[in-house]
């Protein structure tokens, strides 16, 4: 997955894991949603696969999902 997509910024206070982001910033629509994503590789993080949902995210980190339509994407921005 490649990183030069002008993605959103999603404003997080504090720590969040990886299931929570993708469903803050609306890259899947719910927890199960999440958890299949992040089991069949389908999420990168600053373009590396990441299969653990609950890796701790840090502001800049890019977060990308392979969608069956197209891939999106959110940034973390620091709150």
């Amino acid at each position: 997955m490649s990183t030069h997509q002008p993605y959103p910024a999603v404003p997080v206070r504090g720590e969040i894991k990886l299931g929570q982001f993708l469903k803050l910033a609306g890259l899947v629509e719910d927890g199960a949603s999440a958890r299949l994503a992040v089991q069949c590789g389908d999420v990168s993080v600053n373009g590396r696969v990441e299969r653990r949902r609950g890796h701790r995210l840090e502001a800049g980190d890019m977060v990308e999902v392979e969608a069956p339509s197209a891939r999106v994407g959110a940034r973390v921005a620091g709150a």
